[in-house]
């Protein structure tokens, strides 16, 4: 089935030359279906790019599923056109009396700032409050999954000693999590940041179990019970070439930046990047669907249950 999307959406490009099926809302409306209900928050700068990367995941399924973009008040986002920003997202005072089946607040380039000095982190708290009424399952992603730990949980992150950039091995270390059924023993992901919420205060959280990690990268994943919250500390939804253009970006501005560990072939950085995580990128949207989002929403959107 396809995924839905607002008419001349940018994304809507990528997906049609990549041979991804989609409707735009007006024909979807048309179809007597339950369709999911998806509300992206995207806090990340590069937000079309962004955009495009976690609807060509979520459309990768035969659920159908219509996507809806959100922003927030407190901030005006100063890399994307207003023009693109008044068509195609809503504020959360638009959405907050609705309920969802699933919720994804992406990563933020904002990770050397205590939480409270985001300047929208006030809002952000409301909105994960609220998702724990409105919303069914929630996918927290990088900094949003750090910010998550600590709003929920009091989990504070701590900075590296040097910044975690490249694609690297991770294991599955809950063997029965269905999040991440059908996965490889080995599956790659990337990594970009300077910041990680240490394990052993996810481990002595009773709430919290540890799904997947990394001897390189530490915690990939944890969730509550029932999957109603999880945590993603890395970006599965990166295009092949979303390291690249952040390490050209800063070799080029003089900054200090090593090489993408495990990215180019023979780590030569004149040859074309190697995408290893594209298959279970896909295998994790598909099973937060199907499993934690579309077999556990009720058909009745406004039964969700609210969290404890």
């Amino acid at each position: 089935m396809p995924i839905i999307i607002p008419p001349d959406l940018p994304a809507a490009d990528a997906l049609q030359r990549e041979n991804i099926f989609y409707y735009n809302t007006p024909r979807a409306l048309s179809q007597d279906i339950r369709m999911l209900h998806i509300l992206l928050l995207n806090l990340m700068p590069t937000k079309i790019a962004t955009e495009t990367q976690f609807v060509r995941l979520l459309g990768n399924t035969p659920l159908q599923v219509e996507v809806e973009l959100m922003a927030f008040d407190s901030h005006t986002s100063k890399n994307t056109s207003q023009e693109h920003m008044l068509t195609f997202y809503k504020t959360f005072q638009m959405i907050r009396d609705r309920n969802f089946d699933g919720l994804i607040i992406t990563g933020a380039p904002i990770e050397h700032l205590p939480f409270e000095q985001a300047d929208y982190w006030d809002e952000l708290c409301q909105i994960m409050e609220w998702s724990k009424s409105h919303v069914q399952s929630t996918l927290h992603i990088c900094w949003g999954a750090q910010a998550a730990l600590y709003y929920h949980y009091g989990i504070q992150k701590r900075q590296m000693p040097q910044k975690l950039f490249g694609v690297f091995e991770h294991e599955v270390t809950h063997k029965s999590s269905i999040l991440f059924r059908g996965f490889d023993d080995v599956f790659h992901v990337p990594h970009s940041r300077h910041t990680e919420t240490p394990r052993d205060a996810i481990a002595a959280e009773p709430k919290l179990k540890i799904l997947a990690e990394s001897e390189r990268a530490g915690v990939y994943a944890a969730s509550t019970n029932g999957g109603r919250q999880i945590f993603i500390t890395g970006h599965s939804e990166y295009d092949t070439g979303t390291l690249e253009q952040e390490y050209l970006r800063d070799k080029r501005a003089g900054l200090p930046i090593e090489i993408p560990e495990n990215y180019y072939p023979n780590d030569d950085d004149t040859r074309p990047p190697v995408n290893t995580w594209r298959s279970s990128a896909n295998l994790l949207f598909s099973n937060w669907l199907n499993y934690f989002v579309y077999q556990a929403a009720p058909y009745d959107i406004q039964a969700i249950t609210p969290i404890e």
